[in-house]
């Protein structure tokens, strides 16, 4: 054994064991878990700049095109939590394969698809898929790997892979609708999924939670019902008003069956959400900024890629390789981050961030209507690095101080903001930029409600993060 002698004539102090190495099993596990998420990452992004061509091969019309993402995000943030339960109680092995096996026939529907019904319908079981693959994935990684060295290194390669999954969908999705149509970014889901999927069985150990809380299926299907609801309220009411009577009763229901959600959460003895976590203002005011700055952050995506294609005239791998050079600096940002929080602290950073997201969103104003290529890329790749930070520190803000016990509750509140993030923020404001009559004018209407709406949350959180102890 090594030995560390700190000075003359004294007794030799052992130098520290080295940090454990990954087997080769452990490898393979690791790539398994990682590949599934980047899968995922992957779906929210690869579709995004071959938009306008699939609409125009399917039939779907700009006032529809925002439910190619919707259709997929909506299950996915949806079913997260109860599938998180389930995969507990019954075994997060069996759900997992079962997810990817879901999310594998979906993509084959959605590569096929014949016309917008049967598109959406795969890309709403790709979200159901996803919604059991997230979940179970991150506990399966947490339960094969042990606490400390070994899994911090494993969930900092998960964390990597989803961050450059979304880079990666951006310009592979340019590059393949340029080349070989947009079909080929759904068939290529199909394809890394069938490359995971016979790999797993042999690989994961099966684990559940050994308490087997009592499932709240009430909670999830009155929190899952209650979105469905206010998005096609709020989606419907953007091109029809809010005159319409399925949209007032979408509308009200949807904000009944929240209501309900609460009341069943503060009875329930295992709920989905614990209504005094949600009290710690680190948790509340956390998952504020983290929903604001997806949300908003996935509603800038959306219209710059229609602006830069049907207002600019780019192609779809030029818009690609705009949302690639974001990424880049997205990563980088994701670097620099933990440096930033060691200074000043996560609340600091996540406000910091959030003002900082506000403010470059509001410079792409500076659009113009025959160019602004250069000022959109310069624009949204800096706003993504301060988006990158605040996603970084709402997760540390809102796990800090939370008891051991509690952190299962507390990172999964966290997951579930990011996924509902990025299903509200399209139906909410993206569709004003496809609803009138100049796009233009409404990409440059839906910029400057995004931009207030992040500079209002960071104003919020800095005000009720002061106050937390």
């Amino acid at each position: 054994m090594a030995t560390v002698t700190s000075a003359p004539g004294k007794t030799p102090v052992p130098a520290p064991p080295a940090p454990p190495a990954l087997t080769g099993r452990s490898r393979l596990v690791l790539f398994v878990l990682c590949a599934a998420q980047f899968i995922v990452a992957l779906d929210f992004s690869v579709l995004n700049v071959a938009l306008p061509v699939l609409g125009a091969d399917l039939g779907l019309d700009r006032s529809a095109l925002q439910w190619a993402v919707t259709a997929f995000a909506l299950p996915s943030g949806g079913f997260l939590l109860l599938f998180g339960r389930i995969g507990d109680l019954y075994g997060r092995k069996r759900l997992f394969l079962g997810g990817l096996g879901l999310f594998a026939a979906a993509s084959v529907l959605a590569t096929v698809a014949w016309d917008p019904a049967s598109f959406l319908a795969g890309r709403a079981l790709q979200g159901v898929g996803a919604a059991a693959i997230v979940p179970t994935g991150m506990s399966l990684l947490t339960t094969s790997f042990p606490e400390g060295p070994l899994r911090d290194r494993a969930l900092g390669i998960s964390g990597t892979l989803m961050s450059l999954g979304f880079t990666i969908g951006m310009v592979l999705g340019g590059v393949m609708t340029d080349t070989l149509g947009w079909r080929s970014t759904m068939g290529l889901l199909a394809v890394f999924t069938l490359i995971v999927l016979p790999l797993a069985p042999g690989l994961l150990t099966e684990s559940r939670t050994p308490d087997r809380p009592k499932l709240d299926v009430p909670g999830a299907v009155t929190v899952t019902g209650g979105l469905l609801a206010l998005i096609y309220a709020l989606t419907t009411a953007a091109e029809r008003g809010f005159g319409g009577t399925d949209v007032l009763v979408a509308l009200t229901g949807g904000l009944l069956l929240l209501a309900a959600f609460v009341v069943v959460e503060s009875r329930h003895p295992a709920p989905l959400v614990s209504l005094p976590m949600l009290r710690r203002r680190t948790v509340a005011f956390g998952n504020l900024g983290g929903l604001v700055t997806f949300s908003m952050m996935s509603t800038i995506v959306f219209v710059l890629t229609l602006y830069l294609q049907s207002t600019l005239g780019l192609s779809a791998f030029a818009t690609g390789v705009v949302f690639g050079i974001q990424g880049v600096f997205s990563v980088l940002a994701g670097t620099l981050t933990p440096k930033v929080v060691g200074r000043i602290g996560a609340r600091r950073t996540l406000v910091v961030s959030l003002a900082g997201q506000a403010v470059l969103t509001a410079a792409l104003l500076g659009i113009g209507e025959r160019s602004g290529a250069v000022v959109a890329t310069v624009a949204v790749t800096l706003a993504s690095m301060f988006h990158l930070g605040a996603i970084i520190s709402y997760g540390l803000t809102v796990t800090s101080g939370v008891r051991d016990e509690e952190q299962g509750l507390a990172t999964g509140l966290v997951t579930t903001t990011q996924q509902v993030g990025l299903t509200v923020g399209i139906p909410m404001l993206g569709v004003l930029a496809t609803t009138g009559g100049d796009l233009y004018e409404g990409v440059r209407t839906v910029v400057a409600l995004d931009a207030a709406i992040v500079l209002g949350a960071a104003v919020l959180v800095a005000l009720g993060l002061r106050r937390a102890r």
